[in-house]
């Protein structure tokens, strides 16, 4: 039986403190160590991304977090995986090339250029997509991780659909697997070399 005591929806009002969370968590994942590559800016410019992309999520999305914002799931509904030039704008993240330098502009797109292939190619049908999740480090190993996701995947079993998610750390892998996720396609990035695992929750997981 799923176990959601404790979370809730992410108000606007904590999309700063849910970023910061979220830098915290990503700072030494492969892919944004390679988008932002000078570790001691990477904090900051780390948590302005997340804040951008969480925006995104509460425009389409449902963000999660616990009460005390320990942990970050986003997830992006069946056909609101694309973004449009109007979601750019909104969420603010056509400020990356600005705010993060073209380089780490360049080499985000050569990643989402190689992933987003991939996630076709594994679940072409209409699907819930796991854009983030992060919990903070000292918080991590309390099933937190866990307990964020589950309010979808609930969702999606009752629905007979899909989840997808994409991670760029092996040990994820074992991770995602005890909530039914499974390996679809494996790969690496080859401009930058980020090692990509695109992992499935098939919808007929739940018929």
């Amino acid at each position: 039986m799923s176990d959601t005591d404790g979370i809730v929806l992410l108000k606007r009002s904590r999309i700063r403190r849910a970023a910061e969370v979220l830098a915290r968590a990503f700072h030494d994942d492969p892919l944004y160590r390679t988008v932002l590559p000078e570790e001691a800016r990477r904090p900051g410019r780390l948590a302005w991304l997340m804040a951008r992309m969480l925006r995104y999520g509460l425009l389409h999305g449902h963000v999660y977090t616990t009460e005390a914002v320990e942990g970050v799931a986003c997830w992006l509904p069946p056909g609101h995986a694309r973004l449009t030039a109007a979601d750019i704008v909104r969420s603010g993240l056509y400020a990356i090339p600005l705010r993060l330098g073209f380089g780490a502009y360049r080499r985000l797109t050569a990643f989402t250029g190689y992933s987003e292939p991939i996630r076709h190619r594994c679940v072409p049908e209409p699907h819930w997509y796991l854009m983030l999740l992060g919990v903070d480090p000292p918080c991590q190993g309390q099933g937190i991780g866990g307990r964020l996701i589950w309010p979808v995947l609930d969702r999606a079993e009752g629905n007979g659909v899909a989840c997808y998610l994409e991670t760029e750390k092996e040990e994820n892998v074992r991770f995602y697997g005890r909530y039914g996720f499974r390996p679809a396609e494996a790969g690496r990035e080859p401009r930058y070399g980020v090692h990509t695992w695109g992992l499935l929750r098939p919808a007929e997981q739940s018929t």
